[in-house]
């Protein structure tokens, strides 16, 4: 699997390069503030590391909310509601697959914050390097528009992060190489989809 991280990486940086650089000069030029944004996510065996991505929000954001971005989330900048939408803001998380600290398929890494209240068996996720995708991200895809409401934080406490970390345990019991490509591929499809109605994403949420 590292053998294909690496070689899939790399490449992926080589042949986005131009996008990279594209996305970069829009993010620098249309809002101030750093063109990269570093978050601190919990990876492989509990160890910190910094997660990539083409900042989205505001430069303060972090001061001026919650952790989670909310539907309508007025902290997000105009460029970076396309990011969002098209997914470019993750492609720097190329760049941690590739030193080594993120897979390309694998639970998604979460905040300290939220980590500090997993259970004995949600923690069993530590065991694996995170990943860039993976099947809770394909199905909550369209997260943002779920989170509504006066307190998104606790909405995703209460209602998210449980669904998606018994999906992700689920990929951890029955986790094949043919499985990753298959989460690869239905990662690529659903950058084409359109976002669906907050009640339907809920009603994927109680049939897994």
């Amino acid at each position: 699997m590292r053998l294909l991280d690496v070689s899939v990486s790399l490449l992926g940086l080589i042949v986005m390069a131009p996008v990279l650089l594209v996305v970069a000069l829009v993010v620098k030029c249309s809002s101030p503030g750093p063109v990269l944004y570093r978050a601190r996510r919990v990876g492989k065996d509990g160890r910190l590391f910094n997660l990539y991505k083409f900042r989205s929000m505001a430069a303060d954001a972090a001061s001026r909310g919650p952790r989670v971005t909310g539907s309508g989330d007025a902290r997000v900048t105009r460029v970076g509601r396309i990011l969002r939408r098209t997914k470019l803001d993750e492609l720097p998380q190329l760049f941690n697959t590739l030193v080594g600290d993120m897979s390309l398929v694998g639970p998604r890494p979460e905040d300290p914050g939220y980590v500090q209240s997993y259970s004995d068996e949600q923690r069993q996720l530590l065991r694996v390097k995170p990943g860039i995708t993976s099947a809770a991200t394909v199905l909550h895809r369209h997260e943002e528009h779920m989170l509504t409401g006066p307190d998104w934080d606790e909405t995703y406490r209460r209602d998210i992060l449980p669904t998606k970390l018994r999906i992700e345990l689920d990929y951890l019991s029955h986790r094949t190489l043919y499985k990753d490509v298959v989460i690869l591929a239905q990662t690529a499809s659903a950058l084409f989809t359109k976002p669906a109605r907050v009640g339907a994403d809920r009603d994927t949420q109680c049939r897994n």
